[in-house]
């Protein structure tokens, strides 16, 4: 089966919904407030961005993960 990409635009906790394996990508990335509030409407751009990572290379390991 192929996977919808994971965007940017995304929040955290859509693709943790879609996609629970990418919990150990956001984990990885230094994300541990996985079930928290903020996940509910930080996108995935404004999370790599106050985890001081480009939103790029966080949606690479994503997609790679879903096998998109």
């Amino acid at each position: 089966m192929i996977n919808d990409k994971i965007t940017k635009n995304m929040t955290i906790d859509e693709v943790l919904k879609k996609y629970p394996q990418t919990a150990e990508i956001f984990l990885k990335y230094g994300f541990h407030c996985l079930g928290c509030a903020a996940a509910t409407f930080e996108t995935l751009e404004q999370g790599a961005t106050a985890h001081g990572i480009t939103a790029e290379e966080l949606l690479e390991d994503l997609n790679k993960t879903i096998g998109a």
